[in-house]
């Protein structure tokens, strides 16, 4: 798929596209730390176009992540909570969604309430890097690569044998379980997904 830009007729590629969207939606991930050294979500208006990562690619990264329904979930940057919403309706799982905008956190919890999840899925404004991952037995993302490499301090403290299942930026240090490319029926577009386990193997050479 292309977007056209009117005025000079030039094309961009679909994965381009989604690249820059996530850079801007990187500044989201920034902490606002408060006068007492809280940590908070952001008080100004975001000025980030939030993309939801299609349904049948969402439904892809659950399975290809072996979701089962004693498994806990966390959706990192969840935006309208897609991810664990739908975890919870298609394997009966528990989940936490987590975002620091407040928009998509009250996009998310609706999206909970009108789904009628509340007793499995739990939505939280947080910074990221603030997070403890080691409950989890499965986390999505759908981050900037240099995002993902900040957050590898808080992936080491996952228990053995968690599960990451990443959209379009991997872990390029490490080998992928993994690596699939979906071609989504919502968008007609091509997405990459990448599977890791921990404890994580580095890449050889």
């Amino acid at each position: 798929m292309a977007i056209k830009r009117k005025a000079k007729g030039e094309f961009i590629s679909a994965p381009a596209l989604r690249a820059a969207l996530v850079i801007l939606a990187a500044a989201s991930l920034l902490p606002l730390v408060c006068p007492q050294g809280d940590v908070r979500g952001q008080s100004r208006t975001p000025d980030v176009v939030y993309v939801g990562t299609p349904y049948d690619v969402v439904s892809m990264m659950l399975k290809l992540a072996r979701v089962k329904k004693g498994d806990l979930v966390y959706d990192l940057g969840c935006g309208d909570g897609r991810m664990v919403v739908l975890a919870a309706k298609k394997y009966g799982c528990r989940g936490i969604g987590y975002d620091i905008d407040p928009e998509r956190v009250a996009a998310a919890l609706e999206n909970v309430k009108r789904n009628r999840v509340g007793r499995l899925v739990k939505i939280v404004e947080q910074d990221l890097f603030t997070l403890d991952f080691s409950e989890a037995d499965v986390l999505s993302l759908y981050l900037l690569p240099e995002i993902n490499e900040k957050l590898l301090p808080q992936f080491e403290k996952l228990k053995p044998g968690s599960r990451l299942v990443f959209h379009d930026y991997g872990l390029p240090e490490f080998e992928a379980d993994k690596e699939i490319r979906v071609i989504s029926n919502e968008d007609n577009a091509s997405h990459t997904l990448y599977l890791y386990s921990t404890p994580f193997k580095r890449t050889k050479g």
